[in-house]
């Protein structure tokens, strides 16, 4: 340190050191590309509504009932998105009987068995009255569906029944009831035709069959009466009527 006239002359300070450049940052990476979007599914195609399949099942001995359950299938057939088909239970009588009782050869109607009740949304039961009741042929083949009412399968179900009786007061009615018991414990809806079929079930001029509960023909004491027109036309109104209400049920 010298000294001057003004005093001590402080030694000039060492510049400080240029700061060092910021190392250059590296270069970012270019965005991978986004990935392309992924084709959209393709619609499914659009279902047409199923139809309403509806098993028409019936027993006769002598023809009439099977006449009315083709008048029956007729009806359903007539309906836009129904169609029918008919099937016989199977016969418990042996032939040699069956020709003791003169009766004709069975129709080519396949016989149901238990387990196809499974495939349709409804059924209409032709049943022939035997003393007050439904014949034992009809019976044994609601008795072999225990399995069906043990899984519930036909819970929700249409039923209705169509008659054929020998004579006035010879059972339509108690017929009929002995078959709603059958839907009952299965959970099946029976719908039967009340009054539907209009004026012609309220009159009484002409001698015919068919209740509330359904159609129906008188056969005669002895098998010779075949289905009137009225009671025919009847038939082909219940087809239709309950083809209706099984496809709302069936939604």
């Amino acid at each position: 340190m010298g000294k001057g006239a003004g005093g001590c002359l402080s030694t000039p300070a060492a510049a400080e050191p240029a700061p060092k450049p910021a190392p250059a940052a590296a270069p970012k990476p270019a965005p991978a590309p986004a990935p392309a979007p992924a084709p959209a599914p393709a619609a499914a195609p659009k279902q047409s509504s199923s139809m309403v399949k509806i098993a028409i099942i019936y027993y006769s001995t002598y023809g009439h009932v099977r006449t009315l359950a083709q008048k029956v299938k007729e009806g359903v057939d007539s309906v836009e998105g129904a169609e029918a088909t008919l099937f016989q239970v199977p016969e418990l009588l042996p032939q040699e009987v069956l020709d003791k009782m003169h009766a004709p050869p069975k129709s080519d109607d396949p016989i149901i068995t238990a387990d196809q009740l499974k495939d349709y949304d409804g059924f209409i039961f032709g049943i022939p009255t035997r003393f007050g009741m439904m014949a034992s042929q009809v019976k044994a083949f609601l008795d072999s569906t225990g399995g069906l009412w043990a899984s519930g399968a036909l819970v929700g179900k249409a039923a209705g029944v169509f008659i054929s009786t020998g004579t006035q007061g010879g059972g339509m009615e108690t017929t009929a009831l002995t078959a709603v018991t059958q839907f009952a414990h299965h959970g099946m809806v029976f719908v039967p035709c009340g009054y539907s079929f209009g004026a012609a079930l309220f009159g009484n001029v002409e001698v015919r069959g068919g209740s509330a509960y359904g159609a129906g023909t008188l056969a005669g004491a002895d098998g010779s009466r075949q289905p009137s027109k009225l009671e025919l036309d009847y038939a082909v109104h219940q087809g239709k009527y309950f083809a209706g209400v099984a496809a709302k049920l069936a939604k």
